[in-house]
Formats: C-alpha cells, sequence, structure tokens
C-alpha cells in the first residue's frame, strides 16, 4: 500500500494586493532629473499578496482575501497570483477602477528599494460577508493580516479567534487599526523601524505589543539578527548573510514562510530561521526569473524545501517588460 500524500498546510492571508511598477536603476534620480531604468517589470504585490505568494511556493494552499474589484489593473493582479498557486477572493467585487498601483525604484547597487503608492489608504473597503469569512477561515491553520483594509483585517482576525486559529500580524507600521489588532494576534513579526505610540525603540514596541497581548514578538532587520521575544523567554536568530540584490518584498516573503513554518507547527527559532532562509534567496535575485514551482508541505524534507525555496521564490516578482 502506497502511503498517503502529506497534508498541504492552508494559510489565509487578508490584506493589500497591489500592482507594482519596478524599475532597476543605477543611482536615484535628482530634482527634476530623468534617469533611465536598467530593467523593468510589472508584478503583483502588497505585503499580504507577497506573502501568500511565498506560502504557496513552499508547497502550502494559500488564499488571499483583499479588494481588487474591477477593471484592467485588478484582473492584471489577480491573473499573476492565481498563475503561482494563490487563491484570490476578492471581498469588493463592485468596486470600480479602486485597484492599487505602486511605483517601485531599485538601487542595483545596494538592491535598497523606494516605494510610491497609496496603500489604498482612500479605499473603504466594507466588511466581508460572514459567511465567507467562516468557511474560509474555520478549515486554515495559520492566518496572516496586513491591517490595509481594517473592516476585512479585523472580521478575520475575529473568526481565527473562535477557530483558535495561530494568527500572524505583519507588522511593518503602525496603523489606527493595530489598536485592534496586536491584542488579538498570537506572533506579531515587525521590522526594527515599527513603533507603537510612545516607543522610542524596538525593545520598548516589542514589550508593548506583549503587554497588549501578543504572545510571540519577533523583529526582523534585514542583515541583523531577528530578534524575539515570547513569555519570559527571549533570543535571536542570524540572518542569513547573502549579497543583496534586490529587497523588495523581503520582509513579506519572510512572514508568508514564517507562517507557512508556524502552520507545520514549528517552533519559534525555527520558523524564523526558515523566514530568514527563503528572504535570502529572495534578497540575493533580482527582476523576474523564470522558474518552476515545486511542491512541499509536512512530509518534505529540509534539503527538498530549499530547492523548492530557491526555484520558486523569484515568482513574488514576476512579469519581465523591459530591458
Amino acid at each position: 500500500m502506497s502511503a498517503a500524500a502529506p497534508t498541504r498546510p492552508c494559510g489565509v492571508f487578508a490584506g493589500l494586493a497591489t500592482l507594482d511598477v519596478i524599475h532597476r536603476i543605477p543611482a536615484s534620480p535628482g530634482v527634476n532629473q530623468k534617469i533611465t531604468a536598467t530593467a523593468q517589470f510589472v508584478a503583483a504585490g502588497g505585503p499580504a499578496a507577497n506573502a501568500a505568494v511565498a506560502f504557496a511556493a513552499l508547497g502550502g494552499r494559500a488564499v488571499l482575501l483583499t479588494a481588487l474589484g474591477t477593471g484592467p489593473i485588478a484582473e492584471t493582479i489577480a491573473a499573476e497570483l492565481r498563475g503561482v498557486g494563490v487563491e484570490v477572493v476578492d471581498v469588493a467585487p463592485d468596486l470600480v477602477e479602486a485597484a492599487p498601483v505602486s511605483s517601485v525604484a531599485v538601487l542595483e547597487t545596494t538592491g535598497e528599494r523606494s516605494v510610491i503608492g497609496g496603500d489604498a489608504a482612500g479605499l473603504v473597503v466594507p466588511a466581508p460577508d460572514p459567511a465567507q469569512v467562516r468557511e474560509l477561515v474555520g478549515p486554515a491553520d495559520v492566518v496572516l493580516l496586513d491591517g490595509h483594509h481594517p473592516a476585512l483585517a479585523q472580521a478575520v482576525l475575529a473568526e481565527a479567534r473562535v477557530h483558535g486559529r495561530p494568527t500572524v500580524l505583519d507588522a511593518g507600521r503602525w496603523k489606527p487599526v493595530m489598536e485592534d489588532l496586536v491584542g488579538g494576534v498570537s506572533d506579531v513579526v515587525a521590522s526594527a523601524d515599527y513603533r507603537t505610540p510612545g516607543a522610542e525603540t524596538s525593545e520598548e514596541t516589542a514589550a508593548e505589543l506583549r503587554r497588549r497581548g501578543a504572545e510571540v514578538v519577533v523583529v526582523t532587520a534585514g542583515a541583523d539578527p531577528v530578534r524575539w521575544w515570547a513569555g519570559e523567554r527571549s533570543g535571536e536568530v542570524p540572518a542569513v548573510q547573502v549579497e543583496a540584490v534586490d529587497t523588495l518584498a523581503a520582509g513579506d516573503v519572510f512572514h508568508g514562510a514564517y507562517a507557512h513554518a508556524l502552520a507545520e507547527g514549528a517552533g519559534i527559532e525555527e520558523r524564523i530561521r526558515v523566514g530568514a532562509e527563503v528572504a535570502a534567496v529572495r534578497v540575493s535575485r533580482g527582476g523576474a526569473a523564470g522558474v518552476d514551482r515545486g511542491g512541499g508541505g509536512a512530509g518534505v524534507g529540509r534539503a527538498r524545501k530549499r530547492d523548492i525555496r530557491a526555484m520558486t521564490v523569484d515568482n513574488c516578482h514576476g512579469m519581465d517588460i523591459a530591458h
């Protein structure tokens, strides 16, 4: 009798999906200066969307709840995400020409990026259908929120708590809705620049997040070690050192891989290590590499998973439009 196929972890991702117009540039332009990009790409982006892509690339079932509406930009975003294995659920299909667009400049010399985008800040997305949220969140192994669509984030978190699902909050910067989210999630994964109101350091921020109810707080800092706190315990995990080619979406990819490891039952330091490994692959590669997608899951060994990561994570940024 053949062995049963390993179960794919299921992750629900609630938040922003954008269309990113990405330019690789040799230097930042000055005021009133025009420069020529050495390469250009158009790709689906956004914190929750990129995390979902990484989760799917590692073999999980990734379901993205977002707001796109109608129009060619929305269609392009959805098509690319579905093309890399993400199930896209549009909770606001009646919006017209509302899908957000970001412009991104990536410095060739350092891999650092600058982003100009609206983050859908002016977009009012109504609360999703409770029955739909219940149907999707109920069977999930993990839930990730980025807080960009507040009513959506609140509804998904509430349902996740009903089912006792582990929840990851992508804390890139403080938003008003964070008041309602940080005390209800199990894991907050924050950048080193993230601050709670009144906090001056990442240590003060981590302490405040735990005071508000977060069980685990993780702080990433680029190439520096990743620090973590859980109850009375704390520690750090070294980042994987690579030559940075493109840092765009590195944090989002970390979050998606972290969520995948959490869904598989990994401990804190193991899920940080998984996130750091996958983020390092993303940082070490630029542009839109043509790659294959592979399978994963609980039954796949670490070496095989590394092969999958190397092959697939570049799908996060995607369509080459010029060289």
